[in-house]
């Protein structure tokens, strides 16, 4: 007698490519997978997972290019394992282009945000040489585009792969050599920036020229996967974006000097471009498991050593994150004796940040 998930599942015998789904409590996951090609004759099984509404991790199952009999047959067994752990079909998803160079470097590094408090916000909103945009809750992304050629690139400056539909929209655009950085969600590049084009280096460029420059690039291409963020300028209209952020429940605002330069990495303190949040998140190493469903958390001190930070639940049916892993949780506040996070809640984990980028520093702490 055939069961119910039997009855669900793709036929296998056409099918090079998958989308399964698990849903079950607060676990709401997506599974991609297909038979990609890799020259005249040889296939590779791609794959790409993660949170649904979240841009998703990618891989490839085959170390070395393989006949279409075979990587049929290895996309299938995915399947199945997928399926016994209680993954169904469903619509089908965003198709992901892979890449055979997945975590290696590309030489290419973004720059990253310090957080402001809120009198430096109050201070910036009043300065006309400070404009704001809206911080999105996704994964960094820059996209390089070499001709025919379309590269993503994640915060470490690792090359990742990337949604169809960004790579498409890149390859339409009317340069043919550029990087742009931004923020994915979903299937979407919310860029901000771009640090090349035409084959001219923009770093040195302010950065209210490097976005004139960007959003001529994505002139008429409002509709497409790679669209251009809203900017705010001048007090009474960063105000008003401010309040419009909170009204609508987003994560957060970034500051940006218009005067200054890309400068790649994370200074020490300050720097031209800042993150004001509306609520607390850290990046956390972990460090080792109390029982089946909560992990202990830790940052990295000034001197080097870890600070513990407290535990936190994986919620039911996510995979437990082991130890050396980085994850993201949310937070009420920190205790500022201890470091402890109060009411931590488990976002995900993150592979795009380094265990020795998790400071201490991001902590927000009770007030006194």
């Amino acid at each position: 007698m055939e069961t119910t998930q039997q009855k669900q599942s793709p036929a296998p015998t056409h099918c090079d490519s998958v989308t399964l789904y698990y849903r079950q409590g607060s676990s709401d996951k997506v599974y991609q997978a297909w038979v990609a090609p890799k020259g005249s004759d040889r296939y590779a099984v791609e794959f790409a997972y993660g949170r649904r509404g979240s841009t998703l991790r990618t891989g490839i199952k085959t170390r070395e290019p393989v006949t279409h009999e075979k990587a049929h047959t290895m996309l299938w067994k995915l399947v199945r394992q997928k399926m016994d752990k209680g993954y169904t079909p469903g619509e089908d998803g965003t198709p992901y282009a892979g890449t055979e160079r997945e975590g290696q470097t590309t030489g290419i590094t973004c720059q990253l945000l310090n957080p402001v408090d809120g009198n430096g916000l109050a201070a910036r909103i009043a300065d006309d040489r400070w404009c704001m945009q809206r911080k999105f809750d996704g994964r960094r992304l820059l996209v390089k585009r070499d001709g025919d050629q379309v590269t993503g690139i994640n915060r470490r400056g690792l090359e990742t792969g990337i949604p169809a539909t960004i790579r498409d929209t890149a390859l339409s655009l009317p340069a043919d050599r550029f990087v742009i950085d931004g923020e994915a969600v979903d299937d979407l590049l919310h860029a901000f920036d771009v640090l090349e084009l035409s084959g001219t280096d923009l770093r040195s460029q302010p950065y209210e020229a490097r976005l004139a420059e960007l959003e001529g690039l994505l002139a008429g291409h409002h509709e497409s996967a790679i669209v251009p963020v809203a900017t705010a300028y001048g007090q009474k209209r960063k105000e008003e974006f401010l309040r419009d952020l909170r009204t609508g429940n987003r994560e957060g605002a970034v500051l940006k000097d218009l005067d200054a330069a890309c400068t790649s990495g994370r200074p020490a303190s300050g720097g031209s471009q800042l993150k004001y949040k509306f609520y607390a998140t850290a990046s956390c190493v972990v460090t080792g498991r109390n029982h089946r469903q909560s992990v202990e958390l830790a940052l990295v001190r000034e001197d080097g050593f870890m600070a513990m930070s407290g535990n936190v639940s994986i919620p039911p049916n996510h995979a437990v994150p082991e130890a050396g892993s980085v994850v993201e949780v949310r937070y009420l506040y920190a205790f500022r004796d201890s470091g402890a996070l109060f009411q931590p809640v488990y976002l995900g984990a993150r592979d795009d940040i380094a265990p020795e980028e998790c400071t201490i520093d991001q902590l927000k702490f009770k007030a006194a």
